[in-house]
């Protein structure tokens, strides 16, 4: 949750508007303002303060107990100028809350964490636990001095400015192990804890069980992912309080798959109980992975508990993203997170262009031109079987008529696929238009270089008889002239001369522009690769200069009747 205090109109108003936007988000705190910050830091994730920074630094400091305790605090000035991350930047989270701030009431973000002014990953941003020297390793990147990374265990990792040898150390690694000077370990999710118990099992036995066997193993409890255990424990009181107490999820699994699992330790009693010749081994095991600890049991007479440990392999991350059709303020938000995780980037070239000012420093770049959008397909998927970071951008939507398909078509399930949407040509398009698209409409690219003319014809043919608005992509080039006025000639069988048609071109781009036709007035002499062309459908209209076709036809019935 996240506290909003405010003590002028000025503030109160700005405050509101937060309050409006982040309905489940925010909590206003009325009343004297040094009672409303003590209460709101008390009672808060983080803090919204529309006073000045001074204020905020004098009543906040009788509170302060720890990094990674506080909340995150950003101040806001009477103007609404500046959103300042003043406390827990990384740890409370208010270097991104000072940007969401700024973006929502137009004000410039400032943060001062080093990492951040230079555009580099905090070590504590990663979504890993991280001990060790953190501030000491962080201030050697900052100072550009060599820092090694010592990977014990695949993870992807944003860009970070490493060297194979130097006097700084990042170990990546889920073994327990004593942190050396100048050294910081982070701790990826890479372990996975099978357990079984009988019913009635305390959770003390369970969890002593559970880190018993994570320490003599020499695993870090920082690393277990989750609690696996079959269906028929979900709610073992004993097994749920010690996922929540480790501070993971409880994962189950129906004793049919967990039969299926091929163990070192199968017994008859877990068989007899639910179904399956193991629960502890098997449920660490279902996805696959190394058996570092063997099922063991509890030192209580009887044992009531049983446990396993697996190492799951690293996975690599593949996000496509979807780029927007060029201008920057239609690129999510999501879109631009996911480039900056990355550390490596596939795109064409000119897509590149468009997003390299938001890489961080160190992205490793693979640009290709047109016509090699399998091959890089094929190098984004290989990139992150090797367990990077890797974004394969593509423009508008990545899954229309983009690189999606042929990336997920590679892709098997050794990999995470993560898809980012973005605005298609389409949308954009038809938002220039006006509505072309209020009610049922379809997308037929013209391209015949990958579609048989024949497939491509028999479509527009379906969508012609089916009263259905089309939007055209790639509708003419110089080497494919005759594809787009064949098209128009089959919509004109279903449709009178006068139906709308929207022609843009680069839309949301600098030399954007666009026009309203019909279908018997268009040129398709004046249409490129770079254009849209959208066709209405007989209800579709041009209403002061704007395509709309409307979603119900009783408006439609009562203009006519007054014609």
């Amino acid at each position: 949750m996240i506290g909003l205090i405010s003590a002028t109109a000025a503030g109160a108003a700005a405050r509101d508007r937060l309050a409006a936007a982040w309905p489940d988000r925010t909590r206003v705190y009325e009343g004297p303002v040094g009672d409303a910050v003590r209460t709101a830091f008390a009672q808060c994730e983080q803090l919204v303060c529309f006073l000045a920074t001074g204020a905020v630094v004098r009543l906040v400091a009788p509170l302060l107990s720890g990094k990674t305790e506080d909340p995150g605090v950003v101040c806001v000035d009477e103007g609404g100028r500046f959103a300042v991350s003043l406390l827990g930047g990384h740890a409370g989270g208010a270097n991104e809350l000072a940007r969401e701030v700024g973006e929502l009431l137009g004000a410039e973000p400032v943060v001062t964490t080093a990492t951040d002014a230079v555009d580099l990953p905090g070590l504590d941003t990663l979504g890993l636990p991280v001990e060790g020297d953190v501030a000491g390793v962080s201030r050697a990147l900052l100072d550009g001095e060599a820092v090694a990374l010592r990977a014990e265990v695949a993870w992807p990792l944003p860009p970070l400015p490493v060297a194979d040898e130097g006097s700084y150390t990042i170990r990546l690694t889920d073994r327990l192990v004593e942190t050396a000077g100048r050294e910081a370990v982070l701790r990826p999710p890479t372990l996975v804890v099978g357990v079984g118990a009988s019913r009635g099992a305390p959770v003390e036995e369970i969890l002593g069980l559970v880190e018993d066997a994570l320490r003599e193993a020499g695993l870090s409890a920082a690393s277990v992912a989750e609690l696996a255990t079959v269906d028929a424990k979900a709610g073992e009181p004993g097994i749920v309080e010690a996922a929540r107490r480790l501070g993971v999820p409880l994962v189950t699994y129906s004793a049919g798959e967990l039969a299926g699992v091929d163990v070192p330790n199968p017994s008859d009693a877990p068989l007899a109980a639910v179904g399956t010749p193991s629960v502890a081994e098997a449920a660490a095991l279902v996805g696959g992975g190394e058996l570092l600890v063997p099922k063991r049991k509890s030192a209580a007479s009887p044992a009531m508990a049983t446990c396993a440990v697996v190492r799951r392999p690293g996975r690599g991350r593949l996000a496509v993203v979807g780029l927007g059709p060029g201008a920057r303020d239609l690129l999510t938000p999501r879109a631009k997170a996911e480039l900056r995780r990355a550390s490596v980037l596939v795109g064409l070239d000119q897509y590149v262009d468009q997003i390299r000012d938001l890489l961080r420093p160190g992205t490793r770049i693979l640009e290709s031109g047109l016509g090699a959008e399998e091959e890089r397909a094929r190098t984004a998927v290989e990139e992150a079987r090797r367990g990077q970071a890797v974004a394969l951008i593509g423009s508008g939507d990545a899954g229309v008529y983009a690189m999606a398909s042929p990336a997920l078509a590679e892709a098997s399930d050794d990999i995470d696929v993560v898809g980012v949407p973005g605005v298609t040509a389409a949308l954009a398009a038809g938002a220039i238009l006006g509505a072309p698209l209020g009610h049922d409409h379809v997308s037929i690219s013209l391209s015949d270089l990958h579609t048989p003319w024949e497939v491509i014809e028999r479509r527009v043919r379906a969508a012609a008889e089916a009263d259905i608005v089309v939007t055209f992509y790639n509708p003419r080039s110089r080497g494919r002239d005759w594809q787009l006025p064949k098209a128009l000639g089959i919509l004109a069988e279903h449709r009178t001369p006068a139906t709308p048609v929207g022609v843009v071109r680069n839309a949301s781009r600098p030399d954007e522009s666009s026009r309203l036709t019909t279908l018997g007035a268009l040129d398709p002499a004046t249409v490129d690769m770079m254009t849209v062309v959208t066709v209405g459908n007989t209800a579709t209209r041009d209403i002061a200069g704007r395509m709309v076709t409307p979603r119900g036809y009783r408006w439609q019935s009562a203009q006519e009747g007054a014609e």
